[in-house]
C-alpha cells in the first residue's frame, strides 16, 4: 500500500478549539434536560479556560438564553464562537467531522457519514453537522468513501496515539448481528480505510464494549492513548459483574498489542464505576470518556467513591495538564459523556 498523505492528531496535541453542541432536545435526557444545561455550562467554562469552543445552538432564541447561562456561570464568552444550526441530538463525537491533517500540514475535515449509530432514523440534521461545522471553520470537507460507498464510522470508534497506531472495537465495526454500519467489510478492508484517511499503518482491535453503551463497542468507553506509547483501559474487578468477561478479554489483547514501531505499549488499568442503573437499563459509565484539551484533562465523575482513584490515576498520565473532574451524573442519563458530546479542532 501506498503511503497516506494524511495523519489523525493524537488528542493530546495543540488544539484550536472544542466543538459542543448545546442540547436542546429533552428527550435525549429524560427528566434531566434542566440540569444537563447548568452541567453543559461548566463543560463550556472549563474549556473556555484555555481554548475556544465552537457551539451550535438550534436558533437564536437558544443562543440568546445559553449566552445569558454563560454570563452567569462567568464563562468567558469570547472565547465561544456560536454557529446557529439545528440538530437531532449533541453527540458530536459522533455526529460532526473528524479533522485530520493533510501532506501540507493543514487541516482538512472528514465526513464519516453518520448514520444514528445504525439505531435511530431521525438523523437527518446530524448528516449535514460535517458540512456546517466545515464551512463553519473554512476548511475543506472530504466525503469517506471505500470501493464506491460511503463508509460509516463515529468519532468515537476510533483513538489515535498521532504516529500511525489507532485503537477500535470489534463489536462496533464488525459484529453483523448487533447492527450493521458497513455490511460486509472486513478488517482488511477497516485498515486499508484508516490507512487512506487517517495515515494509520497499525490497528488494535478490542473486542467488546462495556454494556448499556448505546454505540454497541464503542473504544471512548473501553481504551484510550494518553501518550505515543501508553494506552489507560477500564478493567472490572468483579467477577460476577457483565462487564468483567468483556474487560478482562480486552486487557489480554493489550498485554500482546503492538505499536507502529514494534514496541508493546505500556497499560495502564483504570478502575470502573459502581453499576448503575435507570428504569430497568445499565447505564455506560466509563471514566475513559475523559476529554484532553490543550492545559487539561476533563473526567467524568459519578458521586462514586472509585471516582478519586481515577481522577489520580488519570492525573498521573498527564503531568503537563491539571486533572479536572466534571460530574456527570446528569449527563450519563443520555447514554454518554465529555468525550462523547465533543470533537477537537488540531491546531
Amino acid at each position: 500500500m501506498g503511503i497516506s498523505k494524511r495523519r489523525f492528531p493524537a488528542e493530546w496535541e495543540k488544539q484550536k478549539g472544542i466543538i459542543l453542541c448545546f442540547p436542546h432536545n429533552g428527550n435525549d435526557w429524560p427528566g434531566k434536560y434542566e440540569a444537563i444545561q447548568w452541567a453543559f455550562v461548566e463543560f463550556i467554562k472549563k474549556v473556555t479556560d484555555s481554548q475556544k469552543v465552537y457551539l451550535l445552538v438550534a436558533d437564536a432564541k437558544l443562543k440568546a438564553k445559553v449566552t445569558e447561562m454563560l454570563k452567569i456561570a462567568h464563562v468567558n464568552v469570547l472565547n465561544v464562537s456560536f454557529l446557529e444550526y439545528k440538530t437531532n441530538r449533541s453527540w458530536m463525537r459522533d455526529s460532526g467531522p473528524i479533522i485530520v491533517k493533510n501532506q501540507d500540514g493543514k487541516s482538512e475535515a472528514l465526513n464519516f457519514n453518520f448514520n444514528g449509530w445504525a439505531k435511530y432514523k431521525n438523523i437527518l440534521l446530524d448528516k449535514n453537522v460535517p458540512n456546517q461545522v466545515a464551512t463553519f471553520l473554512n476548511l475543506p470537507l472530504t466525503q469517506v468513501i471505500y470501493k464506491g460507498k460511503p463508509v460509516i464510522v463515529e468519532g468515537g470508534a476510533i483513538d489515535s496515539n498521532g504516529k500511525g497506531t489507532l485503537l477500535t472495537s470489534e463489536e462496533c465495526l464488525l459484529d453483523q448481528n448487533i447492527q450493521v454500519r458497513n455490511p460486509g467489510l472486513t478488517k482488511m478492508d477497516y485498515e486499508a480505510i484508516f490507512e487512506e484517511y487517517l495515515g494509520i499503518s497499525n490497528v488494535i482491535w478490542m473486542g467488546n464494549g462495556i454494556v448499556g453503551d448505546d454505540t454497541h463497542g464503542h473504544i471512548d468507553d473501553l481504551c484510550r492513548f494518553v501518550n505515543a506509547e501508553t494506552i489507560i483501559t477500564v478493567t472490572e474487578t468483579d467477577q460476577n459483574d457483565e462487564n468483567f468477561k468483556a474487560l478482562n478479554d480486552n486487557l489480554q489483547r493489550l498485554k500482546s498489542a503492538k505499536l507502529e514501531n514494534g514496541n508493546s505499549p505500556k497499560i495502564i488499568e483504570l478502575p470502573m464505576p459502581k453499576k448503575l442503573n435507570f428504569d430497568g437499563l445499565r447505564i455506560p459509565a466509563s471514566y475513559a470518556n475523559f476529554l484532553i484539551i490543550n492545559q487539561a484533562v476533563l473526567v467524568p465523575t459519578f458521586n462514586d467513591a472509585n471516582d478519586r482513584i481515577a481522577l489520580n490515576i488519570i492525573a498521573s498520565c498527564f503531568p503537563d495538564r491539571e486533572t479536572i473532574g466534571i460530574s456527570a451524573i446528569d449527563l450519563i442519563w443520555g447514554f454518554g459523556t465529555l468525550h462523547c458530546l465533543s470533537q477537537q479542532v488540531p491546531a
